[in-house]
């Protein structure tokens, strides 16, 4: 057992807390107003948001965000967050692991 004790905490940028071959866990944080440059990720994603408030984009459809929305996101789809009104932190978890697929 590991306790992620800065998981999820309000930071700067993206912070990883955890990696194993199967998955990676870390925390993503963006300011109000701020532009979320990501590009789309060869691994899926699950978003938990711990705080603050967004709109989630994709190309399919944009939905609001805030503290305990959850969200998957598959591999391969773009996506950013758009409108954070309220400073964003968003526990991130990877499967497998961030950046251990290679680009298809």
């Amino acid at each position: 057992m590991k306790i992620l004790a800065e998981a999820g905490r309000p930071g700067a940028g993206y912070a990883e807390h955890l990696r194993t071959a199967d998955l990676s866990v870390g925390t993503y944080s963006l300011p109000a107003g701020a532009a979320d440059g990501q590009q789309p990720h060869t691994e899926d994603e699950v978003y938990v948001v711990t705080a603050g408030r967004a709109v989630l984009w994709t190309p399919g459809g944009s939905a609001p965000v805030g503290p305990g929305t959850v969200a998957f996101v598959p591999a391969g789809e773009e996506h950013r967050f758009t409108d954070i009104t309220e400073d964003l932190t968003v526990l991130v978890i990877f499967g497998p692991a961030e950046h251990t697929r290679r680009p298809g």
